[in-house]
C-alpha cells in the first residue's frame, strides 16, 4: 500500500479538498471553502495546512465566529444543501461562539462542518489556555457543548481516526434525512502529529445524494385520501426546495387545482402569482391560506417539520386528517400524521401519476381565487405609503424595498417582527428569492447570512432587511463583505429597540418594559447613528427620512460596487393586522395587573378552543 506522511491537519485539508458533488450537471467541490478565525488551538497546525491547501479549499477570514458560521449555513441553505462550508476556530470562546450557529443549523437541517480546536490529547500542558475543566470528568472539554446540536460528533484524539471520521462526517452532511451540522473537535496536539496515510484516501471522490422513494402502501393511502377529499390543502415546506421539487409541485398543483400554502422555509416554492398559491400559512399567514386550512378536509405537509408558527400552535388544522411527506421519519410522524417517508420530488412525481384525471372542484378553486384576490388587496393596503411624514410601518418599508428590486433579487432576514411581515407581504417570484432563518429565529443572522447567500449566488441582488436590535447584536460581517468585495444592500429599520417583543409584551397585558430603549433603565438615551457606524465598517451608508428617500437610496445603491446600508426610522407599534393566527404564548395565571388578568382569561379561552378542535 502506497502511503504519504502528513500531519493530521494536512490530511484533513487534503481530504476535504478532494470531495466532489454534481451540481447542475457539473462536478464541483462539495466544500466551497473554510471560514477561519485562528487562535492558539488551530493556527499552528490547521492554519499551516489551510495555507498549503488554499487553492483547493479557499480560506475566508471573518470578524466573529458565530457570524462566519451563519455565513456558512446561509451558503448551504441557498445552495439547497448541495454544497457546504467548513468553520474552524481555536478552543475556548472561539469554539463556543459557534454553538449558537450549530443549534441554528441543527434546527433547520442544514449542513456545515465545524472544526473547533480542542485540548491536548496528550494532556501534557493541562490546563492549556482557555481549557474548561470539569472537576469530576477529565474527558470533558468546552466542545461538549456541540454534542446536543450536532448530527454527528467526534473528537479527534489520534491522527488515524480521520480515516474513519471524515467519511462519516460527509455521509451525514449529504444524507437528506440526517442532514445537519457535524462537529469534529480537533485536539490541537493531534493536528500537528504525523501519520502515514494511504494515498488512496485522498483520491478525488464524487458523492451522490440519495433520493428515497416513498413506500407504495403509504403513497397509495395518500392518493386514496386525496381522491376522497373535497377541499385538500398542501403545506409546502423547505424540503420542497431542498429536493428541487418546486417545478414538480407547480405542475402537480396546476394539473389538480389543489391549493398550496407555504411555510417560512418553503416560501418561494411557488411563484406568488401561481393560480394555486395561497401565500403564507399559520401565525404569520395570509387570510387566504388560513381560511383554506380551517375549511380543509385533508392537509398534506410536504417537507415541513410543522413547527408552532406553521400550525398555529396546533390549533389551525388540529382536527383535520393530516399526511406528512418527509425524508425524515421523525418529521413524517409529527402531530399524529399518517407518514409518507420519501424524497419530496420523487413523492410528488409518483403522486401526480396516481392522481391523473382527478381535480379539485371548480367552485373550490373559485373560492380560493376570491380569497387570494382579497388577500392581495390587503397586502396592497398594508404596503401603501401613508400620507404625511409619519413614521412608516415595517410593511410600508417592505413595499418600498420590493418595488425597488427585480424579481431575481433575494431578500434575507431572520428575527423580530420583520419575518412575520415578510412572510405575509413579500411577493416571491422565483425560487431562492426568499431566504428567512426562522427555524431558530436567531438575531444577528441577517448580515452574515446575506454574505453567505451572495457567495452562493453572486449574480443575484441580495437585500438584507434587519432591525436595529439585530444589527447591534451582530454587524461585523458587513466589514467582511466589504473586504471580500461581496456586495450586499442592507436596509436597516430603526424602531429604537426590540419592537416585536415590545408588542408581544403589551398584547399579553404587561406595560412596555425593557424592550424599547425608552422603556429600559437608562441614564441617557443613546443617539446611535447607524449610517456613520456602517461607513466606519467600509460600507456606503445613508439615512432615508421618508419612503421616497428610501426608494431613491435603493436606486443609488445599484450603481455602487461595495456594500450599501440604508437606514430608515420606523414605527415600533404598527404591524399588519390582516391575516395571522393564534400563537400559544403563556400568560401569568395570577397578577396584580388587570390587563394581565384579562389577557389570561383570553388565553384560557383560546386554549379551550384549541382542545375542542383537537
Amino acid at each position: 500500500m502506497t502511503t504519504i506522511r502528513l500531519t493530521a491537519a494536512q490530511a484533513m485539508v487534503r481530504w476535504l479538498g478532494a470531495q466532489y458533488v454534481v451540481v447542475d450537471d457539473a462536478e464541483v467541490p462539495y466544500f466551497a471553502g473554510a471560514w477561519a478565525i485562528f487562535g492558539h488551538g488551530n493556527v499552528a497546525a490547521l492554519g499551516e495546512a489551510l495555507y498549503a491547501g488554499r487553492d483547493a479549499l479557499p480560506t475566508f477570514r471573518a470578524h466573529n465566529e458565530q457570524g462566519m458560521a451563519h455565513a456558512a449555513i446561509a451558503y448551504a441553505k441557498q445552495m439547497r444543501r448541495r454544497r457546504a462550508m467548513v468553520c474552524t476556530t481555536s478552543i475556548g470562546p472561539g469554539a463556543t461562539n459557534m454553538v449558537t450557529a450549530a443549534a441554528l443549523a441543527h434546527v433547520n437541517r442544514l449542513p456545515v462542518l465545524f472544526v473547533p480546536g480542542d485540548v491536548y490529547a496528550s494532556r501534557r500542558p493541562d490546563p492549556v489556555l482557555q481549557q474548561v475543566e470539569a472537576f469530576g470528568d477529565g474527558t470533558v472539554s468546552a466542545n461538549d457543548c456541540f454534542l446536543p446540536v450536532s448530527r454527528y460528533f467526534d473528537r479527534i484524539t489520534r491522527p488515524e481516526q480521520l480515516l474513519d471520521a471524515l467519511p462519516k462526517a460527509l455521509a451525514t452532511l449529504l444524507d437528506p434525512a440526517a442532514c445537519g451540522p457535524v462537529t469534529l473537535a480537533f485536539c490541537q496536539d493531534v493536528q500537528a502529529e504525523a501519520f502515514d496515510y494511504p494515498l488512496a484516501f485522498f483520491e478525488r471522490r464524487v458523492w451522490g445524494v440519495r433520493r428515497a422513494m416513498p413506500d407504495a402502501n403509504e403513497l397509495d393511502a395518500l392518493a386514496a385520501a386525496m381522491r376522497a377529499s373535497k377541499r385538500p390543502l398542501i403545506v409546502s415546506g423547505g424540503g420542497v426546495l431542498y429536493s428541487g421539487a418546486e417545478n414538480a409541485l407547480a405542475a402537480f398543483a396546476e394539473a389538480t387545482g389543489i391549493a398550496v400554502a407555504e411555510t417560512q422555509a418553503g416560501k418561494g416554492a411557488l411563484a406568488w402569482k401561481h393560480p394555486s398559491a395561497l401565500g403564507s400559512i399559520g401565525v404569520t399567514g395570509s387570510s387566504a391560506a388560513n381560511a383554506a386550512a380551517r375549511e380543509a378536509d385533508l392537509v398534506v405537509g410536504i417537507g415541513t417539520r410543522l413547527q408552532d408558527f406553521t400550525t398555529g400552535s396546533r390549533s389551525l388544522f388540529a382536527d383535520k386528517p393530516l399526511f406528512q411527506i418527509n425524508v425524515q421519519a421523525f418529521d413524517a410522524h409529527k402531530h399524529g400524521a399518517v407518514p409518507v417517508v420519501g424524497d419530496a420530488l420523487r413523492t410528488i412525481e409518483a403522486l401526480h401519476d396516481r392522481l391523473r384525471g382527478w381535480r379539485v372542484a371548480d367552485e373550490v378553486r373559485a373560492r380560493d381565487a376570491a380569497a387570494v384576490a382579497a388577500w392581495n388587496a390587503d397586502v396592497d393596503a398594508a404596503v401603501a405609503a401613508a400620507p404625511g411624514r409619519t413614521l412608516p410601518s415595517d410593511a410600508q418599508v417592505i413595499g418600498a424595498v420590493q418595488a425597488a428590486v427585480g424579481d431575481d433579487a433575494v431578500v434575507v432576514c431572520a428575527a423580530g417582527g420583520l419575518p412575520g411581515e415578510l412572510h405575509k407581504l413579500w411577493r416571491t417570484a422565483k425560487p431562492g428569492g426568499y431566504h428567512l432563518e426562522y427555524g431558530y429565529s436567531c438575531m444577528g443572522y441577517e448580515i452574515a447570512g446575506g454574505l453567505g447567500v451572495k457567495l452562493a449566488e453572486p449574480r443575484r441582488e441580495v437585500v438584507v432587511m434587519v432591525g436595529d436590535g439585530s444589527y447591534l447584536m451582530m454587524n461585523s460581517e458587513l466589514a467582511t463583505s466589504v473586504m471580500l468585495g461581496v456586495k450586499l444592500v442592507v436596509v436597516l429599520l430603526d424602531n429604537r429597540g426590540y419592537g416585536c417583543i415590545n408588542r408581544l409584551q403589551q398584547a399579553t397585558g404587561s406595560p412596555g418594559f425593557n424592550n424599547l430603549l425608552a422603556d429600559a433603565r437608562h441614564a441617557v438615551l443613546p443617539e446611535i447613528d447607524f449610517a456613520v457606524h456602517a461607513r466606519s465598517l467600509g460600507a456606503h451608508a445613508e439615512h432615508a427620512a421618508t419612503l421616497d428617500e428610501l426608494r431613491a437610496a435603493m436606486e443609488r445603491a445599484r450603481s455602487i460596487e461595495r456594500s450599501c446600508v440604508v437606514v430608515i426610522d420606523t414605527d415600533p407599534l404598527k404591524t399588519t393586522e390582516a391575516g395571522g393566527w393564534w400563537w400559544d404564548v403563556a400568560v401569568p395565571e395570577v397578577s396584580d395587573r388587570p390587563q394581565v388578568n384579562a389577557a389570561r382569561r383570553d388565553y384560557e379561552q383560546r386554549v379551550r378552543m384549541k382542545r375542542d378542535l383537537s
